[in-house]
């Protein structure tokens, strides 16, 4: 390459660059992600609700505290029929039809629960909405993921968690403004009310256009083309990220059709894609695999629907007994995480997933372990500990806050971004999947496991697996930002947590094998890719 043309190809890689030259923010690819992970209000909205309805149910029915501690929590069970069928559904309806498909069913459960005439009959409902929680969950992030041009694509992608904690505040609000009226009709209005955004988002749902990667996979080049071009930051990003699907779909890179015949036997099956996830990996994919599950793990794991979907109960074990002071302190709560999940939102692309996600997770053990030892005294103490009380409410707070800027809303965009496209919809539902067995396991065993080792006792438990989470991220999960999606093996393959002791990033060593790579001729990118490497070099 001469000396001449470097500076022209090292000005269009600056084109390329998310992070050395932020472009202006892409508003159709923002009203596309908004539309999607609005969805996610619908799994908020019952894990705020439930904190209060459930006070009530139990009430009416007379249930046990088993009754209602399995009521609460098996709808995150539930939810993995979702989760899992989402990724085939999603491969074979598309993406946007498949968010369609959520909310309708979730429509259907949240009337079943309303209408609930006995303790059955509302598990039948608490099924089907859960199911329609599974498919929600897993379809928000894949879809945000793949509109989103690589420079904001941490801060759209972690609009599902965003919606969530707008809905768990919605949530919160709706218990203090229903539960005045009887206690028969106050816990049916907070349940049964879901079912009005649910079909106003559906419907919403249908004025974003599909998935640019999905409309590849099924040989449609020229609606692909058409997305790519309102949601990418410039047209020679457009043609790059079509470039790069084409390859990882078994698309010829001349092919310039506007509609071709994929050829099925480069592409996986869904019998091949589980085969490479879980019996023959390559080494990359088994760390992608092992990432994405772990984080989805630790999110569970470490307590935080313990916290949002029991809060009343803890106020009550901190001391407060009234059940509007109570309802009113989880609204504090709710309000807190939202605020903060907004302040990630919009760090994301600037710091970087690691930094935020470390923080994050420090910030937790700390107040875990603060909140464990304030119970742990108000248990032993006969008369009331006012300091300990506020410590309590002041560290629930303080834990919901560090979990909003980074693991909350990092899980969704880290597992949405780091699975290659033949394998995204499958192994992003894997690690749904685990991440509702968790919280269901966790929501449905925790007033057990309070009653057996203590409240106190279980936020120190729960402190404990924060500390590995952190060791886990900090020596496994390398940085993501600014990456296309389609070259995430690659930063897997040669991530050496040493290297972020002395400063060097994490995607440096990656970069390096690139170029070799691009010499070559074996990764296929883009001409102008190449020629900007070669003279780097």
């Amino acid at each position: 390459m001469s000396e001449a043309a470097a500076p022209a190809a090292s000005k269009v890689m600056a084109d390329f660059d998310p992070v050395k030259k932020p472009p202006k923010r892409n508003m159709f690819a923002f009203a596309c992600a908004s539309l999607a992970s609005m969805t996610s209000v619908l799994l908020g909205y019952d894990i705020g609700v439930m904190s209060g309805a459930a006070i009530y149910i139990q009430k009416d029915w007379n249930l046990s505290d088993t009754k209602i501690q399995f009521l609460v929590g098996t709808l995150n069970i539930y939810s993995l029929f979702g989760s899992f069928a989402a990724g085939r559904t999603s491969d074979w309806i598309g993406r946007r039809y498949t968010v369609v498909l959520a909310g309708g069913i979730f429509f259907v459960g949240a009337l079943l629960m309303g209408f609930a005439t006995n303790y059955a009959f509302l598990m039948v409902g608490r099924f089907v909405a859960g199911i329609g929680v599974g498919y929600a969950l897993m379809i928000a992030p894949v879809y945000t993921a793949e509109v989103s041009p690589a420079s904001c694509r941490g801060f759209l992608t972690s609009f599902p968690e965003v919606f969530i904690n707008a809905g768990i505040l919605f949530g919160y609000v709706s218990n203090v403004a229903f539960m005045k009226l009887g206690t028969n009709l106050n816990w049916r209005l907070m349940l049964g009310v879901s079912a009005i955004p649910s079909v106003l988002l559906a419907l919403g749902v249908l004025a974003m256009p599909e998935s640019p990667r999905w409309l590849v996979m099924q040989g449609r080049l020229a609606d692909a083309t058409k997305v790519l071009l309102r949601t990418s930051d410039s047209p020679q990003e457009a043609q790059l990220r079509l470039r790069d699907i084409k390859e990882a779909a078994g698309i010829p890179l001349e092919c310039n059709d506007d509609i071709v015949v994929v050829d099925k036997s480069k592409r996986k099956s869904g019998q091949g894609v589980w085969k490479e996830l879980l019996i023959n990996p390559t080494p990359a994919v088994r760390r992608v695999l092992i990432a994405g599950i772990g984080i989805h793990f630790f999110q569970q794991a470490s307590g935080i629907d313990a916290v949002v979907l029991y809060s009343p109960r803890i106020f009550g074990k901190a001391g407060i007994t009234s059940d509007m002071n109570k309802l009113r302190a989880t609204v504090a709560v709710g309000f807190v995480k939202t605020m903060f999940i907004l302040v990630a939102t919009f760090t994301l692309d600037k710091f970087g997933r690691r930094p935020l996600l470390l923080t994050s997770v420090g910030g937790m053990i700390i107040a875990l372990i603060t909140l464990a030892t304030s119970l742990t005294i108000i248990d032993h103490s006969h008369d009331k500990v006012m300091w300990a009380i506020a410590l309590c409410i002041t560290m629930v707070c303080a834990y919901v806050a560090a979990f909003s800027i980074g693991l909350g809303p990092i899980t969704w965009v880290y597992s949405s971004e780091v699975f290659p496209l033949r394998l995204r919809a499958q192994g992003t539902s894997i690690g749904v999947a685990v991440n509702r067995v968790i919280s269901g396991i966790i929501s449905s065993f925790f007033l057990s496991l309070s009653n057996g080792i203590t409240t106190g006792g279980a936020f120190f438990l729960f402190a404990g697996i924060a500390i590995i989470a952190w060791f886990f991220f900090f020596t496994f999960l390398p940085e993501t930002q600014g990456r296309t999606l389609e070259n995430m093996d690659e930063l897997f393959e040669d991530f050496r947590w040493k290297d972020s002791l002395h400063g060097k990033k994490p995607n440096d060593n990656v970069n390096e094998d690139s170029t070799k790579k691009e010499s070559n001729g074996i990764n296929g990118k883009s001409q102008i890719q190449l020629e900007a490497t070669t003279n780097n070099q």
